[in-house]
């Protein structure tokens, strides 16, 4: 199954259509973490889906590799100013984790994404959902190296790219929003590139 993200390819606008205001353009995937990278054998992952679901689960490697693999391709926007067109991205859609799950209740209205070693970043579930999140285990068909999150990140393109939170291990459906790491240091809650949401008003 591919799925492409509308406003990000599938366009023959011109580069500057297709670019965020502030990004600049790169053919390199700069690598930007906050600490030290996690080295996360895949035997040892698994990926929870808890929270306002009908059916909590836990997943391992293998389990999810089983599940319906799809493809996005989009461009993707990092807060720090570059932008990169084009990529294609292989895993697992959010909503079909949340099938699998039974379903969210009807009172959730908020995901919180959580990574190895602590990280948290928050949606609103209409951000995760209609096929715009997946869990990725691949970019451009090579699997994911820890520097860019692997094994399995999150993958929400129409997002600064710090709202694809690296080294997935939960999913959690929430009633109320839970700002995460850089939310509360500072950045935007939201993270729209396309309106500039970098950072809190406050900072």
């Amino acid at each position: 199954m591919t799925q492409i993200n509308e406003g990000f390819t599938g366009k023959s606008a011109a580069s500057d259509d297709r670019l965020p205001p502030g990004q600049t353009q790169v053919t390199q995937w700069p690598v930007l973490s906050y600490g030290p990278t996690p080295h996360i054998d895949p035997s040892d992952w698994s990926l929870t889906i808890d929270g306002e679901v009908n059916s909590p689960m836990t997943l391992d490697w293998e389990a999810f590799n089983k599940l319906p693999q799809s493809t996005l391709t989009t461009d993707i926007h990092c807060v720090t100013r570059w932008s990169r067109f084009g990529m294609e991205w292989e895993g697992v859609l959010i909503d079909d984790l949340i099938a699998l799950a039974g379903g969210l209740t009807t009172n959730a209205k908020f995901v919180i994404a959580h990574s190895y070693g602590g990280y948290t970043t928050n949606l609103p579930i209409w951000d995760v959902q209609g096929g715009r999140g997946m869990i990725a285990t691949k970019a451009d068909g090579e699997p994911l190296t820890p520097e860019h999150g692997g094994p399995a990140r999150s993958f929400v393109p129409h997002l600064y790219l710090w709202k694809s939170a690296k080294w997935i291990t939960r999913l959690t459906f929430t009633t109320e929003d839970d700002p995460g790491f850089w939310e509360v240091n500072g950045y935007n809650n939201y993270g729209d590139p396309w309106k500039e949401e970098r950072y809190s008003d406050e900072y």
